[in-house]
C-alpha cells in the first residue's frame, strides 16, 4: 500500500531547484516539490509526500492526524510507509 504521509519540511537545499529535505519520526529524506512550484515553502512547513514528491501543504493539526490515522490502520501500515520512506530516494 502506497499512502500520502505528512512530512516536515527541515531544508531546502538550494531555492533554484525544487526540492526539499524532509522528514517523518525522524527519518529524513528529500522530496520533489515541482507540484507545489507556485507554493512558499519553508522549513517547519508540513507537505503531504507521495511517492517522492510533496503533493501539497498542510497544518501541523492536519499532519498530527493523518499521522495517527495511518498508524490506527495496524498491520505495520505505518512502519511499511516509514520503511519505503527510508530506502527510496530522488535525484
Amino acid at each position: 500500500m502506497c499512502l500520502g504521509v505528512p512530512a516536515e519540511v527541515i531544508a531546502i537545499p538550494d531555492a533554484a531547484v525544487p526540492r526539499a529535505r524532509v522528514a517523518i519520526s525522524g527519518v529524513q529524506r528529500t522530496v520533489a516539490t515541482d507540484l507545489l512550484a507556485d507554493e512558499d515553502i519553508e522549513p517547519g512547513d508540513w507537505v503531504l509526500v507521495h511517492v517522492g514528491f510533496a503533493l501539497s501543504r498542510i497544518d501541523a493539526d492536519e499532519a498530527a492526524i493523518t499521522l495517527d490515522q495511518i498508524k490506527r490502520l495496524g498491520s505495520g501500515t505505518f512502519e511499511t510507509e516509514l520503511d519505503a520512506f527510508r530506502t527510496s530516494a530522488i535525484g
